[in-house]
Formats: structure tokens, sequence, C-alpha cells
């Protein structure tokens, strides 16, 4: 009986951006790179499957590539965990020697990198191939540095991104631009005296949408912050674990253990109601509400001068999710801009954020 041989792979040069995004949430993330290409004029088209947990934006050829991938900045996408810049697709991976395709195409695209990542989309099929990232990123890894492509100083990661056991995507990100986890996921313990696990959003929020600087500022011990919706005290949790002191506002009962640490004040009222006697550096709000309803209570605390920076969950509709997520932030920003003032507005669907999204806002003097 002859001998099964592997078909013969197949490389696709390609000039675009790949967008791995939470699965169900292909077509927003597609809406949302569509929306900056037109504002570009760059001529892309989205490629999307529901589920698969990514998006493919294909654009012409590479200096329109390289002026989207400079335009766009990862910390300004929504819906996109991660974004790489694309450099080809390779169809026909050869179960024996996948590195002895891939190295090819890796070394088309240039280099060096100061690291390499193998991973997988965040859908059911791909989470089986595990396995498989792990054990091809160290071939990776060592084969890069025999031929010295690997080089700490580099600005930029090399990617590649199993779709499936056969199908590869090759690509880059630039470090100072792009997220600093595989996949674009943060991972995360669930402490165990948090009350709830709407913890982790919070700590995922402020790794994501704040930087180093920003946290060891903003997030000093002493500092007062107000928890709106606050019960049993998910969020109130992470703010007390820095040290701030938490006025928890919830008609519900909040978590024994933390009120009895002596940093929680809790007040039973509404949060849709409540205004505090003095300004706060942090307002953080995880109620359940229409997103337009939670945008113009949040807009009342930022130009109000109750907080100087928030952080708070939108709820978003089954349909018209994005377009949903920029009339809120016009909402804000209106109100805002009727102040004096211009908005700081950052948001991301966090990967421990289900149908809704999370916003980091403050106002910025003009």
């Amino acid at each position: 009986m002859a001998a099964t041989t592997d078909p013969v792979a197949a490389v696709t040069r390609l000039h675009g951006v790949l967008a791995y995004c939470r699965a169900g949430f292909e077509s927003e993330c597609a809406q949302e790179l569509g929306g900056h290409d037109r504002a570009l004029a760059c001529g892309g088209f989205a490629r999307t499957r529901a589920g698969s947990a990514f998006v493919e934006f294909i654009l012409a050829d590479a200096d329109t590539a390289n002026r989207f991938d400079a335009a766009v900045r990862w910390r300004d996408l929504v819906f996109a965990r991660q974004r790489l810049q694309l450099a080809a697709r390779i169809d026909g991976l050869p179960e024996r020697d996948r590195l002895g395709v891939l190295m090819p195409a890796i070394r088309a695209v240039g280099g060096p990198w100061c690291d390499a990542w193998i991973e997988a989309p965040d859908n059911d099929a791909a989470r089986e191939l595990a396995a498989l990232c792990r054990s091809l990123n160290h071939a990776l890894i060592a084969a890069l540095k025999r031929e010295r492509l690997i080089e700490s100083t580099s600005s930029r990661r090399l990617h590649v991104c199993l779709v499936d056991a056969r199908t590869a995507f090759v690509g880059s990100t630039r470090i100072d631009d792009a997220a600093p986890w595989p996949g674009g996921i943060p991972r995360l313990r669930f402490p165990s005296s948090a009350p709830s696990r709407s913890t982790l959003k919070l700590e995922e929020a402020f790794l994501t949408l704040l930087d180093a600087g920003e946290r060891e500022r903003w997030l000093r011990p002493g500092l007062h912050a107000v928890d709106l919706g606050a019960a049993p005290g998910g969020w109130t949790w992470q703010l007390v674990r820095r040290g701030l002191h938490v006025t928890a506002v919830d008609n519900g009962p909040m978590d024994a253990a933390l009120l009895a640490g002596g940093l929680v004040t809790h007040l039973r009222e509404d949060g849709f109601r409540y205004r505090p006697t003095q300004p706060v550096e942090w307002m953080v709000c995880d109620m359940v509400e229409q997103p337009r309803k939670v945008a113009q209570r949040m807009a009342e605390w930022l130009v109000g001068g109750w907080c100087r920076q928030a952080i708070f969950n939108l709820k978003l509709p089954m349909k018209k999710r994005h377009e949903e997520v920029m009339l809120c932030r016009r909402l804000v920003e209106q109100a805002v801009a009727a102040s004096g003032r211009r908005l700081d507005w950052r948001a991301r669907q966090l990967y421990h954020d289900r149908e809704e999204i999370t916003v980091f806002a403050r106002c910025i003097a003009t």
C-alpha cells in the first residue's frame, strides 16, 4: 500500500489586518475596521465567518496596509482584542513538517522580531489547538534564533495564527501598540476572597485601558472612589485591594467581609440618583441598564466634576451593537464638548465581558 502524502501547501501573500475578537462579534469588529477604512479612503474590505473569533480586513497593497496600520491604533479599537498586520495565509500545512512551510513565509516577511507567538482564535474549535500551538511555538523560536531572526531590541513581534491544524495566518504587531498577551487575553486568576467573578472585569479594565504610569498615579492608596450598583462588591473589592476608600452605592446587600475591612461605606441608594458630597478620584459602574441611560448618567458625573476618572460597562442590545456604542460615545462627547473640554474615551470588549463593553472616560481641558 502506498504511503499517504500531505497536499502541497499554498502560501498567499496578503496585505491588511487580522483582528481577534469575541466569537459572535465578528460583524461588529468588521464594521469598526470598515469605519476606519472609509475615513482613510483605503478601499479595503472585510472577510468574516460567524463564530470564528477573527476578522480579515484586506487592503490593496503594502503601502495602503502600512498607512492603515500606522493610523488605526490597537488602543482605539473596541471589538478587537488584538490587531495584526497581515503578511500571508497558508493553506494545507502538512502535519509532518508545518515549520518547514512556515519558515519560508516568515523569512519573506522580514524581521528580526523581539519574540514570536503561535496562537489560535478564541473559539470552541480552535481551543483544541492549544497543545499544538505550544509545541510548535518552541520549535519556531529555536529556528528563529538559529537564523538570528530574534533580537530583543526589535520593535515588532511575529505572530502565527492557527485557524485549524492546516491553516495559518502570518502577521506582526508593533509592541508599543498591541496587546501584551497572546490572543489579546490577559490570563487572570479569580481571587478566592472576591465576592463575585465580575471583579475580573475591573482588573482587566485597569490592565487594558490604563498604562502602568496611569495605574500608579490614579490608583494610589488613600484616594476615594464611588461604585454605583456595587452589590455584592466585585468591583469594590478591586479598589479596596489597592487601598482606595470606596462609597458603595446599591440597595442590595454587600459582602460582609468587604465591609469589615474599614475602607467601604455602603449606602442603600439608587445609583442613578446618588451624587457625592465632594469630588472623588474614581467612579465605577456596572449597572444593568440601557446603554444610553448609563452613558447619560456617566456624562453627568464627568461634566459635573463629581469624579476625575470613570470606568463603566455598557450592556449592548442584540442588534446594531456597533451603532449603539458609537451613539453612546457621541452622547458623552457632546456633553463634555458643551462644557468646553474634550473627552478621553477608551473602550474595549474585554475577555471577561459578555454582551457588553467596558469604557474608561475622563475630561481633559482644551
